[in-house]
């Protein structure tokens, strides 16, 4: 089995590149390489998701879960300075690609810091967390995803997922459901649906 973008060391050879793309009505410059998500460019889930996403009625800090090099967090982060913004990933590169991609938008409130799932998270409060989740890993990490941001949410805090109807949105609803009591399906694109979980 070849490597993915959710291996913690990619092997493959370096070769950084540079482009601009605009989420929430502002452009940012983003530095990518090999062995990530989306090198090319923001992925069409990726960037519905960073767009339709609305700030949580309830305070607190924000995280994203399987950040890449950073857009969707980034973009949040951008638009909403006084919330620190968690990104985790673990994929080294990938953090790495997000340090650098904070810096070179002038992006200060984030901590960016290396986790599988949540495993190395410690704050159990937050406001909202958001996922593109790797659907290569497979329905159990998908699904620990899930099962991990319920544990990490305050009350009243919101999950946000990006997800293809071929590639399990049915499941993921039904397990959104069991998990959370209710799921609503708040944007539909191009195949993508936008979903949104709240805590009790």
């Amino acid at each position: 089995m070849g490597e993915h973008y959710y291996s913690k060391s990619p092997q493959a050879s370096s070769a950084p590149k540079q482009w601009r793309a605009e989420i929430r009505n502002k452009v940012f410059s983003f530095t990518t390489d090999a062995g990530v998500f989306s090198k090319g460019s923001i992925d069409e889930g990726s960037k519905l998701l960073a767009e339709t996403f609305k700030e949580p009625t309830i305070g607190g800090d924000l995280l994203e879960i399987g950040c890449g090099y950073g857009p969707i967090a980034l973009s949040i982060a951008s638009d909403f300075p006084e919330r620190l913004v968690h990104m985790v990933d673990v994929n080294e590169r990938a953090l790495a690609l997000s340090r650098t991609n904070a810096q070179q938008n002038k992006i200060t409130n984030v901590q960016i810091y290396e986790s599988s799932g949540v495993n190395q998270v410690q704050s159990n409060d937050f406001a909202a967390i958001i996922t593109n989740p790797p659907i290569r890993a497979g329905k159990r990490t998908v699904f620990s995803f899930y099962d991990g941001a319920y544990a990490k949410l305050a009350s009243g805090g919101e999950l946000w997922v990006v997800i293809q109807k071929k590639q399990g949105a049915p499941s993921t609803v039904d397990h959104l459901k069991k998990l959370f009591g209710n799921v609503d399906t708040v944007a539909k694109k191009k195949g993508y649906f936008i979903l949104v979980a709240k805590k009790d």
